[in-house]
């Protein structure tokens, strides 16, 4: 846990209170964890303040070891995923359209409050020996997915991958892919396997190989002049994955959808976006939007996807220690990852469990 936003990179042992078991939970006992960028924005307060002291890690998987008494989509002994979002009301009309990620009432999977009637406490996250989850926010994992590289689709998977599918993104259409880090790794392989022709738009020459084993048809560097020239009027659907939006001429961007086509972020940085006039609309009549995770049927869909395809994302194992995890979000702040951390070896970090 960190106990001070201050003191980001500084994580020590000690216990928590999970909330109340109630009859759709599900206690996991954690096997590994990804190292999620939101991880480090929550806990060096780039996001603002937060509650310490704090466990984060929301890209959790683990195998089952107590089920309530009405869960009916996990038994003891499944391996299961959890991501950023650990309930929802299930009554409002977002939940009843598979939208339950957008529910007012959701709670996340670390640093949100639980009502009293849950116990009041304060959700902690994966660095931790086990979890406790609503069963519709855990998610069995597919046999053929290695559980260390499962678990950072539970947030940086389901995030790139919920926007493709609802933009319909298949054969015939163009996308272009913003940044090639742990969100975007994920989109380029996504969109490839969903049939589009991928693009990746980077100002990192020296990820061309990476991303082009990955599916992109084709590398643009933005550091170059004029760069965007080329590509006017050519991409249905743009995915930012890059946190660094703020330092965007948004306008240069734009420029490269087709008519009607939508520049999408899911890359959140500390800073707000820069200025922007309504006319940096109007020459393609393009949109400019955003997204927060995905829902429960777009987890399986993904997962399924993955299965099947045998897409396999870059991963390097941490060993979960203290110094492991100042290790790992250190190199998500610094960007040293290539590119995504997953936190293993928990057995030996808690023998006793």
């Amino acid at each position: 846990m960190v106990q001070d936003q201050k003191k980001w990179t500084e994580f020590h042992k000690q216990e928590f209170k999970p909330k109340k078991f109630q009859d759709r939970d599900i206690d996991i006992q954690i096997e590994c964890c990804g190292v999620c960028g939101s991880d480090v924005h929550t806990i060096n307060g780039g996001w603002g303040d937060a509650p310490m002291p704090l466990c984060v890690g929301h890209e959790v998987v683990g195998k089952a070891i107590k089920v309530g008494d009405n869960v009916t989509t996990v038994k003891v002994g499944d391996r299961v995923g959890v991501g950023a979002q650990i309930w929802s009301c299930l009554k409002c009309k977002l939940c009843k359209t598979d939208n339950e990620n957008y529910c007012p009432s959701q709670i996340d999977t670390y640093g949100a409050p639980y009502p009293e009637e849950m116990g009041g406490v304060i959700s902690q996250g994966g660095y931790s020996s086990h979890i406790r989850a609503h069963e519709y926010f855990t998610f069995k994992i597919p046999d053929k997915i290695p559980s260390h590289e499962a678990a950072p689709m539970m947030c940086a998977g389901l995030t790139v991958y919920s926007p493709l599918l609802r933009a319909g993104v298949g054969p015939g259409k163009k996308v272009a892919i913003v940044g090639v880090g742990g969100l975007g790794h994920f989109a380029v392989m996504f969109a490839a396997a969903m049939g589009a022709e991928v693009y990746v738009l980077s100002h990192s020459p020296d990820k061309e190989g990476d991303a082009k084993e990955f599916g992109a048809k084709e590398f643009i560097v933005t550091k170059d002049k004029n760069w965007a020239e080329p590509w006017a009027f050519t991409f249905d659907f743009m995915l930012n994955s890059a946190d660094a939006a703020h330092e965007f001429d948004l306008a240069t961007y734009m420029s490269t959808l087709n008519v009607n086509g939508e520049m999408h972020h899911v890359g959140l940085p500390d800073q707000p976006l820069p200025q922007i006039n309504a006319k940096m609309f109007t020459p393609n009549g393009c949109k400019l939007g955003g997204s927060h995770i995905g829902s429960r049927p777009e987890m399986f869909k993904m997962l399924q996807l993955v299965s099947e395809k045998g897409l396999k994302p870059r991963i390097e194992q941490v060993p979960l220690s203290e110094e492991g995890c100042k290790k790992a979000v250190e190199g998500v702040h610094n960007n040293d990852v290539r590119y995504r951390y997953t936190l293993v070896d928990y057995d030996k970090a808690f023998p006793n469990r």
